[in-house]
């Protein structure tokens, strides 16, 4: 018996069986992968070696490889831009601008020297090579979370180094792309300057503008992923038409999107799920099959480009970081783990390289050929080795040496559950960003939805559409792989309900909203707030959100004098740093002197990353005064304490009117912190329980507007 001959079924042409196959592909590689402790990003281009012409043949590189691998390296860049943290980068900008400077400026010269005299390219070609090896990829960071050293001067010098190094070696590439196609006269070059300046004028100025407004205007979040695509798409065909390459502009494009998309948003996630799951696996495979591995075995020619490249980029990056080490005057570990995060090459090298597959020479050539191609493939391979087993075992001796403990994700003591009475569909995903944006991570844990209804002759109505509320809640919460357990509940009084289900989930804080002020009249609280506060001894934080959380450019916060002493001080100490450094922005506390250096110290120890300012207001009379320094961009916090505590005065009876009169249009939250003793669950005479129902005086007042 003869077996078939399936030789004539391949290559796949169908589209619809390539694009299968290709899904296929980009979900047990990284498993394959995984199990090989290679990097998924090299495994995808060696799936795409082994399904390609040069490999077995398996698919047809169509003309959805050059679509998806176009949006895939567009993709790449933009999403380099966007994790950039550049607070860290302007809080040590002259050790990140020397280091940054050594590993690209070593790798750049003697790549350049390497590619004249020993490999024989040309000088645009060795110029292409240098871009490649002085950017680099960290890749072996998550190694770094693993064993909590993230906050390690160390990691920190080398994630904004490489930051730095990217983003030159993006400069010289769109210079050489430029060269290519416009000669190479001085007018051309002073032409080049002053469209690369005009270019980042142009969308440092008018692209933040353009979405703080979008995203003050618009929340649906297919809308707003749209836009950010096409932003991307935007900026890259404006560099292209400035005569730069289009991974420059999706680049800026990242960062200047930075300052509006935190890394823990809904919308984050979603950039990074649809370039993860597909854009950049496909153009990764897309790569792959555009390597012919055979022409390692033909002769010593890709051999030995493939041996420069390696020693050359390894060489290199180990030269800058030690002597940056030596200059810095940090122990030799340090040099190590400097070496080990800058030392891989991934992501932008073989954007570049396919940058230069483009490129076409005079005499018909590309710029990039078959053994570039391969070098740079089989040393982005090497060196992804070199740079995980370097880091892994820097990581352990710093943490034996220096006697480090990894950072716990949750202390013993942590009780954070966080509940979210929802009432309001206009409020409802501002609440739930705030509480993504304040919750901690490392304890992976789940928000409380709540939804407490009246339980009168509309209750019906009214808790379907409270489920329908919750549904939504949960979905938004979903979209940044937050978990969110939903309750509706029925009750004669929403204060009861809310703090029953507060008891039964053993929460530890409330973030809720503002009572919407329908009349003048209206109590500045509404109906239940204040009975709630009463009742209820944890934490409770009333927020209005007038605009996206993510178009908040500062933080302003009043801290009363004497708040330190309360149990609750190092609380909302946490989640108000927490949600400065998630979005970026300034926080700045207005208090006593004393209390101060306690926020500070804190901060400092807790959270050097979050960019804290403190300014000193003697008195809490001078709290409207802050009027002239709160814009309608900046979120304005209030730091109050509950009747009876120790921080407690007689000035907080004012509260709403002054708040209402100086802070009329700004985002608004107010902060009750944890307090000792019990709530107030029984009426007494020196403090009487709070009511739900509304003051006689507004009743009068509502009585005698409608007559």
């Amino acid at each position: 018996m003869t077996m078939p001959d399936i030789s004539h079924y391949f290559p796949i042409t169908d589209p619809t069986l390539i694009f299968f196959v290709v899904l296929c592909i980009i979900l047990f590689a990284p498993i394959v992968m995984g199990r090989l402790r290679i990097p998924h990003i090299i495994g995808m281009v060696l799936a795409g070696v082994a399904v390609g012409r040069y490999g077995f043949n398996i698919l047809e590189r169509d003309s959805s490889f050059e679509l998806f691998g176009k949006v895939g390296v567009l993709y790449i860049m933009f999403l380099a831009g966007l994790e950039m943290n550049l607070k860290d980068i302007m809080r040590r900008r002259l050790q990140f601008m020397i280091f940054g400077l050594l590993t690209f400026a070593v790798p750049f010269v003697m790549a350049y020297g390497a590619g004249v005299w020993l490999l024989g390219y040309s000088p645009e070609a060795s110029l292409l090579l240098s871009c490649i090896l002085a950017a680099n990829t960290l890749i072996a960071y998550p190694i770094v979370c693993r064993y909590g050293l993230q906050k390690h001067s160390s990691v920190a010098l080398s994630v904004g180094s490489s930051m730095i190094a990217l983003a030159l070696s993006l400069l010289v590439l769109a210079a050489i792309v430029g060269a290519h196609e416009g000669g190479t006269d001085i007018g051309f070059w002073v032409l080049f300057v002053g469209k690369v300046v005009l270019f980042c004028a142009g969308s440092s100025v008018l692209l933040p503008r353009m979405t703080r407004w979008f995203f003050r205007h618009y929340s649906d979040s297919v809308m707003l992923y749209i836009y950010v695509l096409s932003v991307l798409f935007l900026s890259a065909a404006a560099s292209e038409m400035c005569g730069l390459e289009g991974i420059f502009g999706a680049f800026i494009a990242g960062l200047t999107l930075n300052r509006f998309i935190p890394s823990v948003s809904p919308l984050m996630n979603r950039i990074e799920f649809v370039g993860n799951a597909l854009f950049i696996p496909y153009f990764l495979i897309g790569v792959g099959m555009l390597i012919n591995i055979r022409v390692l075995f033909h002769g010593w020619d890709t051999l030995w480009v493939v041996f420069c490249m390696v020693v050359i980029g390894t060489l290199s990056k180990a030269i800058a970081a030690y002597v940056s080490c030596l200059f810095f005057r940090r122990p030799l570990l340090a040099g190590h783990m400097m070496f080990g995060l800058t030392e891989a090459h991934a992501a932008g090298g073989i954007a570049m390289t396919m940058v230069g597959m483009n490129l076409r020479m005079d005499d018909g050539s590309y710029l990039v050929d078959v053994n570039m191609l391969n070098g740079v493939v089989m040393m982005i391979l090497f060196t992804c080795i070199i740079s995980s087993l370097v880091v892994e075992n820097s990581a352990r001796a710093i943490l034996l040496r220096e006697k480090m403990q990894p950072e716990e994700p949750a202390k013993a003591g942590d009780d954070e559950k966080i509940l979210l009475p929802l009432q309001h569909a206009e409020t409802a995903d501002a609440l739930v960003h705030l509480a993504i944006l304040m919750r901690n991570k490392k304890l992976n844990r789940g928000l409380i939805g709540l939804n407490v209804v009246y339980d009168d002759i509309y209750s019906g109505r009214n808790q379907t559409a409270g489920r329908k509320l919750l549904e939504h809640a949960e979905a938004v919460a979903g979209s940044a792989d937050v978990r969110m357990q939903t309750q509706s509940r029925l009750a004669i009084n929403i204060a009861n309900g809310i703090k029953h289900a507060f008891k039964e989930n053993d929460a530890s804080e409330i973030i809720m909203g503002m009572h919407r002020r329908t009349d003048p009249t209206d109590s500045f609280w509404g109906a239940y707030t204040q009975g709630l506060i009463a009742e209820i001894n944890r934490q409770i934080m009333i927020c209005r959100i007038v605009r996206p959380l993510s178009t908040i450019r500062r933080i302003q916060v009043a801290v009363p004098s004497r708040v330190e002493f309360e149990p609750g001080f190092y609380r909302w100490t946490e989640r108000l740093s927490r949600l400065a450094g998630n979005l970026g922005c300034r926080i700045v506390f207005h208090g006593r002197q004393d209390t101060m250096a306690l926020i500070n110290e804190y901060i400092q120890n807790r959270h050097p990353e979050v960019r804290a300012e403190y300014s000193v207001m003697s008195h809490w009379k001078e709290l409207t005064q802050l009027s002239r320094e709160v814009n309608a961009d900046h979120l304005f916090v209030v730091v109050t304490a509950r009747q009876g505590t120790v921080s407690y005065k007689p000035a907080f009876e004012r509260l709403p009117e002054e708040l209402t009169a100086s802070f009329p249009d700004c985002s608004l939250m107010l902060i009750y912190p944890d307090q000792n003793g019990q709530p107030q669950d029984v009426m007494t005479f020196t403090a009487p329980q709070r009511q739900e129902q509304e003051s006689a005086y507004a009743s009068l007042m509502k009585i005698l507007k409608r007559r």
